[in-house]
């Protein structure tokens, strides 16, 4: 892909092995005609779409075993999108959506590097409401409370995307953001269950969430 490197990697969820093209590391960069700007992306931050992050993983992989007979999915904040790809291969009804303007591009290369159809894809602002969106049966989300404010903003997506029975699926690495969130969506009238877990080989402390918000009708 021009302007930048990729490099492919393979990741082994729920019994199948997904090829993936990522950003070949953390320092690539590339917006020519300045749309990344204009949309708040520093260059610091535009690469961060572009790699699987131990929470896209795990997010993956509740994907892989949870109930989605039914359901209309939105993934929030996608990236490159592991999540969205093993729910489009379990035939899952799912829309994956970010604000980067590469995401796009990189799912509809990986659903074809894994014989899958093209993801359904919108892009989506957080402060912009966009209704023509529809509302969901499950939202989910990793790691995607990593500033100040990033609370409220998803709290706003929910309540504009989530029907009345509704769930949210969350993988919080431990960035401190996630007790405003339980507040905010507490408010909607949603409550949370918590189950702790590894990042990485390497996370001796399990200092990662799965944050399961629920609400009934």
């Amino acid at each position: 892909m021009p302007g930048f490197n990729t490099r492919n990697l393979t990741v082994h969820v729920g019994g199948h092995a997904y090829l993936l093209r990522v950003l070949s590391d953390r320092q690539q960069f590339a917006d020519p005609d300045g749309h990344g700007e204009r949309l708040g992306i520093s260059s610091a931050q535009w690469c961060l779409f572009g790699q699987l992050w131990p929470s896209g993983k795990l997010l993956a992989q509740a994907m892989a075993r949870a109930d989605i007979a039914g359901k209309r999915v939105l993934e929030i904040g996608c990236g490159i999108g592991l999540p969205s790809l093993v729910l489009q291969r379990r035939g899952a009804d799912v829309v994956a959506s970010d604000m980067h303007p590469m995401v796009e591009p990189f799912l509809a290369y990986n659903a074809a590097l894994n014989g899958l159809p093209a993801l359904h894809y919108r892009q989506l602002r957080w402060g912009h409401p966009l209704p023509a969106l529809g509302d969901f049966d499950m939202l989910i989300a990793s790691d995607v409370l990593y500033e100040r404010g990033h609370a409220e903003l998803l709290a706003k997506v929910v309540e504009r995307h989530s029907r009345a029975t509704c769930e949210l699926v969350l993988i919080d690495p431990g960035r401190g953001h996630s007790a405003e969130l339980t507040r905010l969506l507490a408010a909607q009238g949603f409550e949370v269950s918590e189950s702790r877990c590894p990042m990485d080989d390497a996370d001796c402390d399990a200092r990662g969430r799965l944050l399961h918000y629920r609400r009934a009708a």
